[in-house]
């Protein structure tokens, strides 16, 4: 019975992680408050890796022809100088402009921020300012798409995807509103904020096979780990094509609003 219970706590973890990696609400903050809520406590990052990968694995599914297009149309025109593969070329280039500065961050900071603001009460503070954000942002209309991007226009948003290294700040939400904030359309936005991600956690697996490997909880906790694996996995591929057809209708407010409420009632809650 008491292992039924363990794998149901990690299963509603799975699920915290899919639904709100792919929307403007925090990941990093949900699996905080859930965690506090279960009374799970994570030692090291093989369970936020494996989580993290199940939701690169299903976002780079959604988005694989996008990926295969601009991977060819970029070699092609580096092999052939063909303008007609420009546009793809550039935006890959700004992404990975758009990647630098939460690297950099990262590899500096990344230990420091997550021993300051690894609490409860700084996710509710962070989910206040997102929804401000949000609301800020919330009439936007951009006309930029793919190929109307600038080294600007990415850097702007790499930095604030930099500042989602704090817990709480929604990575998708940061820099979402960034984009949208810098004058992109709403579906260019979209795809360069998923696009910024997948390098991130891409390297951020690399960077943590080590401690995957070295990780005693892997052998105490395979069953576990594999049930939120899978469940992220899936309710990451729903949740993100929800979120895109939320995007496509212009809808980022009621986001603010759910930031309010949740870190409001975090505030009210904490003892």
């Amino acid at each position: 019975m008491e292992d039924i219970i363990i794998w149901l706590k990690y299963v509603l973890l799975g699920i915290v992680q899919g639904a709100t990696e792919p929307i403007p609400v925090s990941s990093s903050g949900h699996l905080i408050v859930a965690q506090w809520l279960l009374g799970v406590e994570q030692k090291g990052l093989a369970f936020e890796i494996l989580t993290n990968t199940a939701s690169l694995i299903a976002i780079s599914f959604i988005y694989r022809k996008d990926i295969w297009r601009l991977l060819i149309s970029s070699i092609r025109y580096i092999q052939t100088r063909d303008k007609n593969y420009k546009s793809d070329f550039l935006f890959v280039v700004y992404v990975g402009v758009g990647t630098i500065p939460a690297v950099v961050v990262g590899l500096l900071f990344k230990d420091q921020i997550e021993s300051y603001f690894s609490s409860v009460r700084t996710v509710a503070f962070s989910l206040l300012l997102t929804g401000l954000a949000l609301w800020f942002i919330r009439n936007l209309r951009g006309r930029k798409r793919d190929g109307d991007l600038s080294f600007k226009d990415a850097l702007l948003v790499g930095l604030a995807q930099a500042i989602a290294l704090v817990p709480g700040i929604s990575r998708s939400g940061s820099t979402v509103i960034a984009a949208i904030g810098v004058g992109m359309k709403q579906e260019t936005a979209l795809r360069f904020s998923f696009m910024l991600y997948i390098p991130i956690s891409l390297g951020g697996l690399v960077m943590g096979i080590k401690d995957l490997s070295a990780s005693s909880d892997l052998s105490t906790l395979a069953i576990p780990y594999i049930l939120a694996f899978l469940t992220t996995l899936i309710v990451t591929y729903i949740a993100m094509k929800w979120f895109m057809n939320i995007m496509a209708k212009g809808s980022l407010i009621y986001f603010a609003y759910y930031c309010f409420a949740a870190g409001i009632l975090l505030l009210l809650f904490l003892p």
